[in-house]
């Protein structure tokens, strides 16, 4: 089972690698020259509508790639989901510690502000999913 679930992982991030990765092989960092998936609409030239439909299709391949994600993860053990949850979320704080630690201090004052702003978001998007969950559930 940790076999399949590191197949899927490693399966799931492909598409986003192979998006980043410009075709010479050297990538130049999150500003440099071979910025993608931005880079790739401006090297494009892409009209404002083509524009449009690049990211809804892009949002439907993430949103896709999650819910196969999903589907192979609940397939696994309770306490196997909860290290991996445990994981991510440590790999994420590392990385926003990491971050931050490259900042100048006003910029890591901004970078809290943003940070204190997405998880008000957050939550109010899982607060409205378990609402519309709950009225689901009561319309069955």
């Amino acid at each position: 089972m940790r076999k399949t679930l590191i197949a899927v992982m490693f399966a799931s991030t492909l598409p986003a690698l192979a998006l980043a990765m410009p075709a010479d092989g050297k990538h130049e960092g999150p500003r440099g020259k071979h910025h993608a998936p931005h880079m790739m609409m401006k090297e494009l030239d892409l009209t404002k509508d083509q524009q449009r439909q690049m990211r809804t299709l892009m949002g439907e391949q993430m949103k896709n790639r999650h819910e196969i994600t999903q589907r192979y993860l609940a397939k696994l053990p309770e306490a196997e989901q909860k290290a991996m949850q445990d994981e991510l979320k440590a790999a994420a704080e590392k990385r926003r510690n990491d971050i931050r630690a490259l900042l100048n201090p006003e910029q890591q004052k901004q970078f809290d502000e943003m940070q204190k702003k997405m998880e008000a978001k957050r939550a109010e998007r899982a607060e409205f999913k378990q609402w519309k969950a709950e009225r689901d559930s009561k319309k069955s």
